[in-house]
């Protein structure tokens, strides 16, 4: 484990190693010696060209993105600062820029209005920079937390799916096999026909069993409500909602959500969700069968069990200390192409845009991995199934496979 933790933070490092290089388009000429180049970020400054031309430039030479400081009065320039990426700039990063503007506008007004308690205080500015991507789409820091919220929770979801629904098939078949009732059913079925139904099976009970829970969840908190006489529409909550929407200001970033998550891809995370929540359950059950019938308890699975759940465990780190820092870097691109991870990874990457020919192989890789990993699980299985009272070791593993 402690190695684990070790490469992981390797990834981020990697990770954190790439060189950006943004183009930076001030036409106030007071604000571009914030930005200097240094060890992770290079800046190139452009001067007397227009703002098409510099996003042209920008998006020619492949930049990571393009600052744009309108030549407007300081009191008004924070809010007219926009961003221009091909893809979606990492939260960190705008946050940096962010501060870097905050800092020498403070510095700006202090010099303009002269220096005491008071005017410091003040001169304190809060920027948030518009980012737009070159075709004009425009997106924002809430835009990002959204689409990380969306991204890890799927990626989340589908990996505790894996851990719990899959312990369900190996402690089955131990059942089934300490009982010897499995001697009985080999004799009508195939062994790969046996551990896909069984794979199946679960799966499908996994997917009854959550629906049934939400559904009884939405019935017992209307029930409540009827009961006791709880208006839900007029909770205190409500009041809240009524008070804030009653704010201009507020109502303005409440259609800035509102935009934002109508701007996500949710039908494409849907699909894709359903898609690898499938394939990556099936590879990683049909492991979880073949290691319930190798073993005659739970106790022998420790040794089988921490290979299955480190790619696991990869994918979730990758996904919260790579994804999140650069969606679209080489880390993260690689992970969502390996089978073991994609499922976890991809899902993470798709919310901030990922292109379609990029999910599809992955998905294909995905496929066609369960299609080996199942034909190697099957040999397992199909003579795992029948052994016991001996202790298998990965030597033995290997035997059975060339069976």
């Amino acid at each position: 484990m402690i190695a684990l933790f070790l490469f992981v933070g390797y990834l981020s490092s990697v990770n954190n190693d790439t060189v950006r290089t943004i183009y930076v388009l001030d036409e106030t000429d007071f604000l571009s010696e914030s930005f200097k180049t240094n060890d992770q970020t290079i800046f190139n400054h452009l001067s007397e060209v227009d703002l098409e031309t510099a996003k042209t430039l920008a998006n020619q030479e492949g930049a990571y993105g393009l600052l744009h400081i309108p030549n407007t009065p300081l009191e008004t320039v924070s809010s007219a600062i926009r961003f221009y990426s091909e893809e979606s700039p990492s939260l960190s990063f705008i946050s940096s820029l962010e501060s870097k503007i905050e800092n020498k506008l403070s510095e700006l007004k202090l010099q303009n209005e002269g220096v005491d308690l008071a005017l410091i205080e003040s001169s304190k500015t809060n920027i948030e920079i518009n980012q737009e991507s070159f075709e004009g789409v425009k997106t924002s820091k809430v835009g990002s937390v959204m689409k990380l919220i969306f991204g890890g929770a799927a990626g989340y979801l589908l990996f505790m799916f894996i851990i719990i629904y899959g312990n369900m098939i190996m402690r089955s078949v131990i059942e089934e096999k300490t009982s010897r009732i499995i001697e009985v059913i080999i004799s009508s079925v195939k062994p790969i026909q046996l551990m896909m139904g069984k794979i199946i099976g679960t799966s499908l009970a996994g997917i009854t069993q959550v629906t049934t829970w939400i559904v009884l969840g939405a019935i017992l908190l209307f029930s409540a409500s009827a009961i006791f006489g709880v208006d839900l529409s007029q909770s205190p909550q409500q009041d809240m909602v009524n008070e804030t929407l009653s704010n201009p200001e507020s109502t303005d970033k409440i259609q800035m959500i509102v935009n934002e998550f109508s701007a996500l891809p949710i039908g494409n995370l849907i699909v894709a969700f359903i898609l690898f929540f499938i394939g990556g359950y099936l590879l990683y059950s049909s492991l979880y069968a073949a290691i319930g019938a190798a073993v005659d308890n739970e106790t022998d699975t420790q040794q089988f069990m921490i290979p299955v759940l480190i790619p696991l465990i990869i994918g979730v780190y990758v996904g919260v200390f790579t994804v999140i820092e650069d969606p679209h870097g080489t880390i993260s691109t690689v992970f969502s192409f390996i089978p073991f991870t994609s499922p976890v990874v991809m899902l993470m990457r798709i919310p901030f845009g990922v292109p379609l020919w990029e999910q599809i192989a992955s998905l294909l890789i995905l496929i066609m991995s369960f299609v080996v990993t199942v034909w190697f699980a099957a040999k397992i299985y199909r003579i795992g199934i029948l052994m016991h009272g001996k202790k298998p070791t990965y030597k033995e593993l290997y035997k059975w496979l060339k069976y």
